[in-house]
Parts: structure tokens; C-alpha cells; sequence
């Protein structure tokens, strides 16, 4: 099992250069069976990502690119009447697949956006008063970029709370940026990717993830983080439950690709910052700065 998790990380990295930190928290992020959204500028790599990752984990992979005129049931799928048949027949949309990479998702209208809020919390959709399952495992990775661009209707609370982590990738360092300017793009050498695993195979890690053990010392240390966040005055709101649950689950992911099977305080410091700063809102209005969080509370 550690062997394949290596595997991932490594063939990750031969695409994506330079990027191992981002890499390995993507990956938690999908052990910990969460969604994963990548904010950053245009071009910086976050559409490769998601397709890489996909790609070394053997799953099904769909591209919706969103923009202001898609409609929920582009994403969803739709109803038409068959005259031969004399009824309607469902069309699936693109959500049912392994990974659905939601590119660019603040260009769409809220209205579009909501659309993705039952799959990605239920797993399922709902429409004209039935309820279809979504493929196991099922993972939306969405990418946006800032607000302050032209074109873009920030993310509601709602939204942002289904997303297990945010993270952001960066510029390269020079190093990266010369094999990338030499070598080409990363994503023309996914052709020569095989995958390590495959849906089954992830499924059994995302179980083997809800097994690594979790100590009361460590959800005291949880459990103290989350009262700071709620009663901080530089917080304008705390952490919620289903937050907590984020917390606790990417650390036992975390502590499973470090070849564990026990979660230590390490192992929550080092995802804390993408699983809380987008759940955070400052009291100043500025950027939350999660790890604010690790300083004010004492490690057990």
C-alpha cells in the first residue's frame, strides 16, 4: 500500500514539476474521500493537476469548463422525450464520472453553481423526482481563479464549506521552470502515464484512511483548535463540525501516505492550513492567515 502511494507521488511529480507539496496534499485530500479546489492564476498548471491525477489513479476523468451561459443540466443531465419509446429517457451529464474537473468554476452563475452542492456533499443527484447514485469514488476538483478577475462570481460560504481543501500552486522554481521550458508542456507526456491504481484499488486506501487510528490526546488538540477559531476576536466565524471532520480525516490520510497507522499532531499542522483558511473569515476582511490557529493553541 505505501508502495503505491509512493508510486502516485512519483509519477505526480514527473508532470507536475516542483510541486510536491500541492501534490501530496491533492492526494490526501482524495484519500480522505474530499473535493479539491485549486485557486491560483491562469496558466499556472491547475487543469494539469487534476488531469495527472486522475490519470495516475486509473479513474474516469470529465472536463466541464464553466463559463456564464452553462446550464445546471449541462452538468447534471437532462430528460428528452423518445417518440418511439413514448416516454422520456434520462441523458446523464457529466457528473457521472470518477473525477469531474469543474474548470474555472467562478465563471459560472451562482444558479449553475449550486447544481454541484447535492453530488458533492450526498454523492448523488436528484432530479424530476429521482435519485441517481454517482460512481464510486467520486471526487470534484474544481478550479478558479481570484475574484478580483474579470468575469467572476465569487464562490457562496455554502459552496466553498464542500470543498475538503483549497490549495494554491505557486510559480515554479527556476529549476522547474527550465525543464518545463525545455522539456515542453507536462501535459504532453501524460500520454506515457500508466496508472498505479484504479477505482477499486482507491477505494481500498479511502478505507484503509477511515482505519488509521485517532487518539483522544489528538481530538483534545482538535477540539482546542476549533474553540480558538470560534472565539478569537480575529475571526469573524469559527470552524463548524462538518470542518472538524475535514480536520480529522486529511490528518489520518496524511498519516497513512507518511506510512502510519495513528494520527500525531504533525500530521494535523501540516494539512490544517488547506483544510481551514477558505472556511475562515477574517474580522479585519483580509486573507486569513490559518496558521495563526497553530500558534495560539499549545500543542498536548
Amino acid at each position: 500500500m505505501q508502495t503505491t502511494i509512493n508510486d502516485i507521488i512519483r509519477l505526480s511529480n514527473s508532470v507536475i514539476l516542483g510541486k510536491e507539496p500541492q501534490i501530496r496534499l491533492s492526494l490526501a485530500c482524495i484519500l480522505a474521500r474530499g473535493h479539491l479546489l485549486i485557486e491560483d492564476l491562469p496558466g499556472m498548471g491547475k487543469t494539469t493537476l487534476a488531469h495527472t491525477l486522475a490519470q495516475v489513479l486509473g479513474l474516469e476523468f470529465r472536463r466541464v469548463q464553466f463559463t456564464s451561459d452553462l446550464l445546471p443540466a449541462d452538468i447534471l443531465g437532462v430528460s428528452v422525450y423518445d417518440r418511439n419509446a413514448a416516454s422520456f429517457k434520462f441523458h446523464p451529464g457529466a457528473i457521472f464520472t470518477n473525477v469531474l474537473l469543474a474548470d474555472e468554476i467562478n465563471r459560472a452563475t451562482p444558479k449553475t453553481q449550486s447544481a454541484l452542492l447535492e453530488v458533492m456533499e450526498e454523492r448523488q443527484m436528484t432530479t424530476e423526482g429521482e435519485t441517481r447514485k454517482l460512481p464510486e469514488p467520486f471526487c470534484v476538483i474544481a478550479t478558479q481563479n481570484p475574484a478580483t478577475h474579470i468575469g467572476t462570481f465569487p464562490l457562496p460560504e455554502s459552496q466553498m464549506d464542500r470543498f475538503l481543501m483549497r490549495i494554491k500552486l505557486g510559480y515554479p522554481d527556476a529549476r522547474s521552470e527550465r525543464t518545463l521550458l525545455t522539456n515542453g508542456n507536462g501535459r504532453e507526456h501524460l500520454v506515457n502515464i500508466s496508472p498505479v491504481t484504479d477505482a477499486a484499488g482507491l477505494i481500498a486506501l479511502q478505507q484503509t484512511v477511515s482505519r488509521v487510528t485517532v487518539a483522544d490526546a489528538l481530538l483534545d488538540y482538535l477540539q482546542a483548535l476549533l474553540d480558538f477559531s470560534r472565539s478569537s476576536p480575529q475571526f469573524e466565524a469559527g470552524l463548524s463540525p462538518r470542518a472538524g471532520l475535514a480536520l480529522k480525516q486529511c490528518a489520518q490520510a496524511w498519516a497513512l501516505m507518511e506510512g502510519r497507522d495513528y494520527a500525531i499532531p504533525e500530521d494535523l499542522q501540516a494539512i490544517l492550513p488547506s483544510v481551514a483558511a477558505h472556511r475562515l473569515r477574517s474580522a479585519s476582511g483580509g486573507e486569513v492567515d490559518a496558521a495563526s490557529l497553530l500558534a495560539g493553541v499549545a500543542v498536548p
